[in-house]
């Protein structure tokens, strides 16, 4: 019952005394929101609480020590810090670079499946920004910290006061009928069309084969917009940061 009592006022005084020196590393490390958190200071937040969190949980290991790790992981992150605000080479070693997912209203195909995102990851990012239909998307870039930020097309940017002679689109929300070469029928069904009617859409616009098909959502109108499998952004600069 001693040691029992001995060792809960022992790990009582090692929360206590470990959270503030978790807290002072944290300010110093700067400040960041947990969205926007790079690669290194992840694995950095990530460390810092298995450091801790043993040295709660386990009596046995030396508490001096596991306050010199906290300090030392907390200059390196500093450091580091520092080197990739001046060596940008550095810096791109250990980030994820930004990346083009979505130009003039296509989805690239390729970019999704490099970084293994699927088209249902950027639909929900969309409809957070309010988006509900990727033909209204002029350039969709999938950032190092894996937020999506979206340009609209022109036609669907809000108006300023010295544009309210300017009427732009309505937004609509547009359903997938088309996720990688499969047909939602429900959603046909939905929009009071069939197959036959599918087939003849997707041959005017001259595809043959389901197969191409990337994704392809339906309009309120019953109106296609269609992405290819082998989508490619044209006379896009790569993204550097």
């Amino acid at each position: 019952m001693e040691d029992l009592l001995h060792n809960c006022l022992l790990i009582f005084g090692r929360i206590i005394t470990i959270l503030p020196l978790l807290l002072f590393i944290t300010l110093f490390m700067g400040r960041r929101s947990i969205g926007e958190l790079p690669v290194f200071d992840y694995l950095v937040i990530i460390t810092l609480g298995a450091v801790a969190g043993a040295d709660i949980a386990d009596p046995s290991i030396r508490h001096l020590e596991t306050g010199f790790a906290i300090i030392a992981i907390g200059l390196l992150q500093r450091l580091i810090g520092r080197l990739k605000i001046s060596k940008r080479k550095f810096g791109k070693l250990i980030t994820f670079e930004p990346v083009i997912v979505i130009h003039k209203g296509k989805f690239l195909s390729a970019n999704l499946k490099k970084y293994h995102y699927s088209i249902d990851n950027i639909l929900q990012m969309l409809r957070d920004k309010q988006v509900f239909d990727v033909q209204y998307v002029e350039l969709g870039i999938l950032e190092g910290n894996g937020m999506l930020s979206v340009q609209l097309k022109p036609a669907q940017l809000p108006a300023t006061k010295g544009d309210l002679n300017i009427s732009g689109g309505s937004s609509q929300i547009a359903f997938p009928v088309i996720v990688e070469g499969t047909v939602y029928r429900e959603v046909l069904e939905r929009f009071d069309v069939d197959q036959d009617w599918l087939d003849s859409e997707l041959s005017r616009l001259g595809i043959s084969r389901l197969q191409e098909i990337f994704f392809a959502s339906i309009s309120p109108e019953k109106e296609l917009h269609i992405s290819l499998k082998n989508e490619q952004a044209q006379s896009i600069p790569s993204l550097y940061h």
